[in-house]
């Protein structure tokens, strides 16, 4: 077999990439003429001109209309095509408040277009999806950002906040649609939405080979749970099962955020007239194994060395949760109000305004340490969904 010089290799490869870019301004151009002589914020797109864009045209549409105000993405498509536009000015201070209604309704024109071209669900969809039924086949497989996000959407939709989880908060206020609602009630959400929330649920639970997760507790009501089926469960799930034995009981929450996850729940039913003497022998102990588990995990902090392995995986912003357990544990009081109120829905958690870094032991200023040299490198759940 003759071998061909390296030099001649890498000069056709040159070739060929050339060959490449220009069918692709070519084929560019049309499009570019088309839609960037409209002006979004005074023109209103009808579903006729929309109709049979393919998916790909769409998204870059969508970047236009940002992009006149200087929006910077991370989708890679969009970034790399404002980037060559003479016109694209990146502007880091962008807001959604910079867009007008007629953008706003072009937006959405565009998005439903986008959803109604997706093969499955994505960030972003659920606004299309109030009144229709979500089966398995319309889910892909996500990453944990994006499962996590997709619930949330249900709820956002409606203007839900999540104070609990900063990260997911500002996710939303990003998003051009959301309008927070202060008097938001997860009571007023439809059976279909419900369902919905719980079928992400179910396929994000089948996705990752979870023995146990929450919702699941309906099936443990005679039967005991083993330590076996708990692990690998993240300390907010163990305390939404633990909870679940008594929302099921029809028990009411003082914790916001306990009760806004329950009063999505299709089967929660709540009850003035609960009592905690009504859960049978097998709950109870049910509810002891989970507390136990929890524990464990929590003094683990203060009593074993933080592992690569545990960490391996974890977002940034649950690795920070992580880290400000152990100073919760000690009795730090947060400046940071939702850090706060976060901590104090523990019981064990006993603030004390003398709390100096000092206290810390040996091991949890390792593991402090640990988990800081992990978190300059996790990724944010906001740059791994975008929306």
């Amino acid at each position: 077999m003759k071998r061909i010089p390296l030099r001649r290799l890498l000069v056709a490869a040159a070739l060929v990439l050339v060959s490449l870019h220009t069918s692709a301004a070519a084929e560019e151009t049309e499009f570019t003429k088309k839609w960037e002589a409209v002006d979004f914020a005074k023109q209103q797109l009808t579903r006729e001109e929309l109709k049979g864009l393919p998916l790909d045209e769409l998204k870059l549409l969508r970047g236009i209309v940002f992009g006149r105000h200087g929006r910077i993405f991370k989708d890679w498509e969009i970034k790399y095509y404002l980037g060559e536009r003479p016109w694209y000015k990146p502007n880091p201070n962008f807001q959604n408040s910079m867009l007008n209604d007629t953008e706003r309704r072009n937006l959405d024109l565009i998005r439903e277009h986008e959803a109604l071209a997706h093969e499955t669900i994505e960030p972003g969809d659920l606004r299309w999806w109030q009144t229709r039924a979500i089966k398995e086949s319309n889910l892909g497989e996500y990453t944990a950002a994006e499962w996590r996000v997709l619930r949330a959407e249900v709820e956002a939709v409606h203007g839900r906040r999540f104070d609990d989880q900063p990260w997911l908060q500002n996710y939303f206020e990003e998003r051009y649609w959301y309008r927070a609602d202060p008097a938001y009630d997860p009571r007023k959400l439809s059976d279909t939405e419900r369902r919905n929330m719980a079928s992400i649920d179910a396929a994000q639970k089948k996705l990752r080979g979870a023995a146990l997760s929450p919702g699941d507790m309906e099936h443990f009501q005679k039967t005991p749970l083993t330590e076996e089926m708990l692990k690998g469960l993240t300390l907010h799930e163990l305390r939404l099962l633990r909870n679940e034995v008594y929302a099921r009981r029809g028990r009411q929450f003082r914790t916001e955020w306990l009760a806004q996850w329950f009063y999505t729940q299709p089967w929660y039913e709540p009850t003035e007239q609960f009592k905690e003497v009504e859960l049978s022998d097998v709950e109870r102990r049910n509810v002891e194994l989970i507390v136990a588990h929890e524990n464990r995990l929590h003094e683990e902090l203060s009593t074993k060395p933080v592992t690569q392995t545990l960490l391996e995986g974890m977002f940034l912003e649950d690795a920070r949760m992580l880290r400000q357990e152990i100073y919760a544990r000690r009795g730090r009081v947060f400046r940071d109000r939702w850090l706060q109120k976060y901590f104090e829905s523990f019981a064990w958690y006993k603030p004390d305004p003398r709390f100096r870094e000092a206290a810390l032991t040996a091991v949890e200023k390792k593991n402090v340490q640990t988990i800081l040299t992990y978190e300059q490198k996790a990724t944010s759940v906001a740059d791994a969904v975008e929306g």
